[in-house]
């Protein structure tokens, strides 16, 4: 047993989602969406870095010392997996841990809309989930994977960084990928998929051009396509894709992501007020014939618009997803206004108008 696994230990304990280990501090642990320092001494770099380095291998501890950044996962047996971070800062070493739960949470289970399913069996098309970092992109991503694997019999292909969720074979066929491991890149390892009979192809994250253009390569080519974007709203996710490839591309891609486009889902976060934990509120665009036509038109103002009408296809808008969670008592009313978009609506909930400088 390594000695940071005392730490992971500490984690399940208190159901945190994430442990902070640097030089310089305490270690610090995030329980319900809140950073909280464990009473434990501070770290320095003399007892961190060796506590650190004993769970990765020399080749790691190489390309850590070349870049001072290394991103891996590390697998503690009976407890969980954990998504790992090391960096460098100014008073040393430092690491940043999140635990993914070796039991995969169905779509069910997580109260996510239904519409999601549906999503899982899809013949082919893109599927994007999005939101900031840590609005729980990889658990729906995961979700949506699992209920595939009940209910398909398909070839399903994950290329991750590093692998997060582990699916066991169930009526489909599995292969996880880990970029820097198993493969040289995202899109390396897309282009390889495509020669790998896949039905289901899950990219963690859209980082770069050459892995957006192989992405909607691969949903026109008749293979479901799922993955990430760290974009807020189906709007702006639309137009953040499109704004990747260069000016003289872009209608050409418009129009080819107005093509392979099947739904957005964009999360946030909330810290639940009726029971400990965290829920998130999802904005749904199904791409149905008018949304494809206004992205390929170029006319994305327009998609809140197709969303707010488009219940009877599973589509929502954040402010009613939020609205649902705050007339159920889940979330408190100023979380929920703070992190709408029209706040006129959640202004009566309020005992007191928060401050809000962005929208001085």
């Amino acid at each position: 047993m390594a000695k940071i696994d005392a730490f992971f230990e500490l984690m399940q304990k208190y159901k945190a989602s994430d442990l902070h280990l640097l030089s310089g501090s305490p270690p610090i642990l995030r329980i319900n969406g809140e950073l909280q320092r464990v009473k434990y001494k501070v770290l320095d770099d003399v007892e961190l870095k060796p506590m650190l380095y004993e769970i990765i291998t020399e080749e790691q501890a190489k390309e850590f010392e070349e870049t001072g950044d290394l991103d891996f996962a590390y697998e503690v047996p009976g407890l969980a997996r954990y998504r790992a971070n090391y960096f460098m800062h100014k008073d040393g070493i430092g690491a940043a841990f999140r635990e993914i739960p070796e039991n995969i949470k169905t779509i069910d289970e997580l109260g996510l809309p239904q519409v999601l399913k549906s999503f899982a069996l899809l013949p082919k098309g893109l599927v994007l989930v999005t939101g900031p970092t840590g609005s729980g992109k990889s658990t729906t991503l995961a979700a949506i994977i699992d209920y595939a694997n009940e209910k398909r019999k398909a070839r399903i292909i994950t290329i991750e960084d590093p692998i997060e969720f582990v699916h066991k074979h169930k009526n489909c066929v599995i292969s996880h990928r880990e970029v820097g491991h198993h493969t040289h890149s995202f899109a390396a390892a897309l282009r390889a998929a495509l020669r790998e009979d896949p039905d289901i192809i899950l990219v963690g994250e859209i980082r770069d051009l050459e892995t957006a253009r192989l992405v909607m390569e691969a949903a026109a080519t008749g293979h479901l396509v799922l993955s990430t974007l760290h974009t807020v709203g189906a709007t702006k996710t639309v137009d953040r894709l499109v704004e990747m490839f260069p000016t003289d591309e872009q209608n050409f891609i418009r129009s080819l992501f107005s093509d392979v486009i099947r739904g957005v889902i964009s999360q946030t976060l909330f810290k639940r007020i009726d029971r400990p934990g965290r829920v998130a509120a999802l904005e749904i665009m199904v791409a149905t014939y008018g949304v494809r036509n206004l992205i390929r038109e170029n006319k994305t103002h327009q998609l809140s618009s197709l969303i707010q009408t488009g219940k009877k296809y599973g589509m929502q808008t954040l402010d009613d997803a939020i609205m649902d969670l705050l007339s159920k008592g889940v979330i408190d009313p100023e979380d929920a206004y703070l992190n709408a978009i029209d706040k006129a609506k959640f202004k009566p909930f309020l005992k007191r108008i928060p401050k809000d400088f962005t929208e001085v």
